[in-house]
């Protein structure tokens, strides 16, 4: 089993950062993709942010020069830099990954952190 925490969430104003962690434990062997997921009220999970083993990194457009995903391979660990932040934001954050393995097996996810951006 893998367990995934995020930590770092929280009420900020616009315009400002936060940086979410999350740190992967358990049976994690050859992690393949690491993702930042977001859920707002009313609206479907949307992917943020993803990287690579290989560190290529992918972003939604609307995070796009604003977001910075990150990882830490020995530790098991990825973060988002969230800069300038806007009211839009504001969501619960997912952090999950992939692993590569000979049988399909379906993404980790962690339990969520809030991060609500006031205007």
């Amino acid at each position: 089993q893998v367990q995934l925490v995020e930590s770092g969430g929280g009420l900020v104003q616009a315009g400002g950062s936060l940086r979410l962690s999350c740190a992967a434990s358990g049976r994690v062997f050859s992690i393949n993709t690491m993702n930042w997921y977001r859920q707002a009220p009313g609206k479907q999970r949307e992917l943020v942010a993803q990287i690579t083993s290989g560190g290529s990194t992918n972003y939604a457009d609307s995070v796009k020069g604003r977001f910075t995903i990150s990882r830490e391979n020995a530790k098991n660990m990825v973060y988002l830099q969230m800069n300038k932040l806007k009211p839009e934001d504001t969501a619960v954050y997912y952090c999950s990954l992939t692993v590569v393995s000979a049988t399909p097996t379906p993404p980790y996810w962690g339990q969520g952190t809030q991060v609500t951006v006031s205007s």
